[in-house]
């Protein structure tokens, strides 16, 4: 089974430690999100809070992330995991391929709690990683497969997924390749791009036709503290 129900349990110091809404406040998490035009519950601020306490101390000990600073964690890879939320549906199936630390998709689990998450990693530490994130942050219907995309077409499910991320995995024709035959009718593609987005999707335009795939949103931004550009799409694969 690649769904997982984690057992009830007591909260750790550490959770209650982030519950606490003072802490809340001065993390500035909700503050930073709304900037963008993301909205999240407490109960998702807490969670999402969690999830980084998890990767901060990870870090530590393996490189997870090549970001240290907590904040710039924040900044740098959890905002731009949330920017493609609004614009995701809320149930469903969702593959996130190269999962690493889990950008973006345990953001979006977070938010999204209605969706159904397989995150396929080969590295035995993220995978482990991956799975404490899951148990502390007791999230339900996610699951880790090891291995790689090539290695596991007869497991995935045969109408394919509803959405399919990946962030910083291959360039994006090669995702294209690899990704859109697992793609449900209508189901949706989150690539990010940098500051030459214009001219990667040009460069796209022919394996796009080929997987029956169209831009849908795409979403500019600027993180806090950096200059250069960058670029969500939203691809969309038509019936």
């Amino acid at each position: 089974m690649w769904l997982t129900h984690p057992k009830r349990r007591s909260p750790s110091l550490r959770e209650e430690w982030l519950s606490d809404p003072a802490k809340r406040k001065e993390e500035g998490l909700e503050r930073l999100l709304r900037r963008f035009g993301v909205h999240v519950s407490d109960a998702q601020e807490r969670k999402l809070g969690l999830y980084i306490d998890e990767l901060e101390a990870w870090n530590q000990k393996i490189n997870l992330t090549g970001v240290s600073s907590r904040q710039r964690i924040i900044a740098e890879l959890l905002v731009d995991s949330l920017l493609s939320v609004p614009f995701l549906p809320e149930e469903g199936t969702l593959l996130d391929v190269g999962a690493g630390a889990g950008f973006p998709a345990i953001p979006i689990k977070i938010c999204r709690p209605g969706l159904r998450c397989q995150l396929l990693e080969p590295n035995s530490k993220r995978i482990s990683f991956l799975k404490q994130v899951i148990r502390v942050a007791r999230l339900q219907d996610i699951g880790v497969l090891a291995g790689r995309i090539e290695d596991h077409e007869t497991v995935f499910p045969p109408d394919g997924y509803d959405i399919i991320t990946s962030r910083a995995f291959v360039a994006l024709p090669r995702l294209l390749s690899l990704c859109a035959p697992y793609l449900s009718p209508y189901g949706r593609m989150v690539a990010f791009l940098g500051s030459d987005s214009e001219s990667i999707v040009r460069q796209s335009e022919g394996i796009l036709d080929a997987h029956r795939m169209r831009p849908v949103r795409r979403i500019p931004y600027t993180l806090p503290g950096k200059s250069t550009k960058r670029e969500i799409i939203i691809l969309e694969k038509e019936s």
